[in-house]
């Protein structure tokens, strides 16, 4: 399903900037895709400048310090507040420079980056075809991009269960393997390979799941949800039709990640 909707950026700013206190004690997803994105780090050739884009919190960053042959990094949030958090995380770090900047207007100098990378952030990003042509021209040469992103099937338990009370934007709509693998192609990249693994979290209630999305910043960002509060009664039959998924270890939530990398095509 294509994303139409439009993005608010402003919300996604407040958000996150809302979740730098408790985002690290509540992201377990965001950091076991994270290494398993770093496997795959280990495989491509060695890198000196890297961009980590949508930092966070730091998770990423500190990885990344912590491989000797990643010489300069680039840590890149929109929100300021979990930025700072990153660069106290990392305050004995000499070779991080710290950037809050949005993914859509990079200020990286032309040609200047051997390698972007990116965890579960791109997907709160409108325009991808914008964002990869500035990849393109902050890339050198023989540059590579490597990201993970939520795939369409995310949290469709969730959207299943608001579907069946009314007709509002509750969850947010990601981009397909095939839609991202099209834009990356327009937008100047070979090479692309995409890897798509669902994970699964359990949850004693629907409740506590929308808990810990509001509590890494990642709850519905869409400028044209609906505006009005949501009343008690849609919420208790919206949890009424989630029950109804309970398995065994709780409420179940299915993350569907796409794993991406890809080289820039240049002369």
């Amino acid at each position: 399903m294509s994303v139409v909707s439009t993005i608010d950026k402003n919300k996604i700013r407040q958000s996150f900037a809302s979740a730098a206190n408790t985002y690290d004690e509540l992201a377990a997803l965001q950091r076991k895709v994270g290494l398993k994105l770093l496997q795959q780090l280990s495989e491509q050739s060695q890198c000196q400048q890297v961009v980590d884009l949508g930092c966070g919190t730091g998770f990423l960053t500190q990885q990344l310090v912590e491989r000797d042959y990643v010489k300069q990094i680039v840590a890149v949030d929109i929100a300021l507040a979990m930025l700072k958090r990153t660069q106290v995380k990392l305050e004995t770090a000499n070779n991080v420079h710290y950037l809050c900047a949005d993914a859509e207007y990079l200020p990286l100098m032309d040609h200047s980056i051997e390698m972007i990378i990116s965890n579960l952030a791109l997907q709160w990003c409108q325009n991808l075809t914008t964002v990869f042509k500035g990849f393109n021209q902050a890339l050198k040469k023989e540059g590579k991009i490597l990201f993970s992103t939520f795939g369409p099937n995310t949290l469709q338990e969730l959207k299943k269960a608001w579907a069946a009370v009314d007709d509002y934007t509750h969850v947010n709509e990601f981009y397909s393997a095939g839609e991202i693998e099209g834009f990356l192609r327009q937008s100047g990249f070979k090479d692309i390979k995409i890897v798509t693994q669902s994970y699964y979290s359990y949850y004693s209630s629907v409740i506590e799941l929308m808990r810990e999305l509001k509590g890494i910043g990642a709850h519905n960002v869409l400028s044209h949800r609906n505006r009005q509060t949501t009343r008690k009664t849609d919420m208790q039959a919206m949890i009424s039709g989630y029950e109804k998924n309970r398995e065994k270890n709780g409420i179940p939530a299915t993350y569907e990640i796409l794993f991406v990398s890809a080289s820039v095509i240049k002369e």
